[in-house]
């Protein structure tokens, strides 16, 4: 079988974990400041606060940025649940914006024009969660633009795009935004089986994630508090679990060292991919700066919905395994029971209908990709 998405571990990963093992620390020690000291020197980032999870990045994100009750977070419907989740988790109302489906990302027009009417109704968004999906950012500048027109915060979930660029640097800088959000889990380009680090280049928004990230507790204390001793904490906010281990940070600095060699290998299959695709059964997704995307998903449009299940079925058969990226939010039964139907993004519907994620990652060989595209070409649909 070839998977669609698999980590590539090696000796230097697994020597990496090991040296912690060995250590008196397994929890947070040196090596998570560390972590997150490269993964912001790699970004042009301030700072960053590593965590169990992108969606513990994204929850504390969203609490950085005072979301809570009656609060409202616009996001993209063509993501997983996470991105919207975490405005939940504080309580707060989740709507969507709809994309464009050529490209997979959030729409800046459909953005604008919800935008003006929000404005006249005085429901506007305290803060929008941009996908950047399958590694390619959005257009940035104007949702900042955007952003300071219409009074909202900015939060980039780039889960898929560590490695990515915008306007010639890195995605994660928060030149446009004021938070971003990567993920290390087992299938991204930075693998530490689970993890998120959230950047920020506010000292006040980190200091309030990291208490957040560690059950509220902190035991540094100032002149007016009351301090028994060495011993005393306090628990100042209701924070939560949501601390990175060692041996995550290890296997993810390991990682990190080779993202510019994963990066490169993942371009070179995507060439080969869009060359022997050519004008056959599947289109390849638009992506406007494709030097500059990090490439975590590469997905084909369909023509139509029965003709994506017949070529999944094909591959599937031929012991290729193809995903679908991604069902939109609001049709997932929760959402459901909140009051959006089907219909409500027209566009990320006819993008769900035709879309299919087909292998992509650094184990996968030239000859892996011709035979994936010999199926797809020689099993045209009729």
């Amino acid at each position: 079988m070839i998977p669609y998405a698999c980590p590539d571990i090696n000796q230097d990963d697994i020597s990496a974990v090991i040296e912690v093992l060995r250590t008196d620390w397994l929890t947070q020690g040196p090596v998570v400041p560390r972590f997150e000291r490269a993964v912001v020197d790699y970004c042009q980032a301030g700072f960053g606060v590593a965590v169990s999870s992108a969606t513990a990045a994204l929850h504390l994100a969203c609490l950085a940025l005072q979301v809570g009750p009656g609060s409202r977070v616009w996001t993209s419907p063509n993501t997983f649940v996470a991105s919207a989740n975490c405005a939940r988790y504080c309580g707060a109302e989740v709507d969507f914006v709809d994309i464009d489906a050529e490209t997979g990302n959030l729409s800046v027009l459909s953005l604008s024009t919800k935008l003006v009417i929000a404005s006249q109704n005085g429901t506007l968004p305290q803060v929008l969660v941009v996908v950047h999906f399958a590694g390619q950012a959005c257009e940035m500048a104007e949702i900042a633009r955007l952003a300071q027109q219409y009074g909202f915060k900015v939060i980039e979930d780039a889960s898929h795009a560590l490695g990515a660029c915008y306007q010639g640097e890195p995605v994660g800088n928060c030149r446009f935004s004021d938070i971003t959000v990567f993920s290390f889990h087992a299938v991204k380009l930075v693998a530490c089986g689970e993890g998120g680090m959230a950047c920020c280049k506010d000292p006040a928004l980190v200091e309030r994630m990291r208490l957040l990230r560690s059950h509220g507790v902190t035991r540094e204390h100032g002149a007016d508090e009351a301090w028994d001793g060495p011993w005393y904490y306090q628990q100042q906010l209701l924070g939560f679990n949501y601390r990175m281990t060692e041996m995550q940070a290890a296997l993810g600095l390991s990682q990190l060292a080779r993202l510019p060699q994963f990066l490169q290998q993942r371009r070179q299959l995507v060439a080969q991919y869009t060359a022997l695709l050519g004008s056959g059964a599947v289109s390849p997704l638009q992506t406007p700066e494709a030097e500059a995307s990090a490439w975590h998903l590469y997905v084909v449009r369909c023509r139509d919905a029965e003709e994506r299940r017949y070529y999944f079925e094909q591959l599937r058969v031929n012991d290729i395994a193809a995903n679908v990226h991604y069902i939109p939010v609001y049709w997932q039964p929760y959402y459901c029971t909140l009051g959006f139907e089907r219909g409500y993004c027209l566009q990320a519907e006819l993008y769900y209908a035709t879309a299919l994620t087909l292998p992509l990652h650094t184990r996968l060989g030239t000859v892996d990709v011709e035979q994936i595209v010999s199926v797809l070409n020689s099993g045209e649909f009729a």
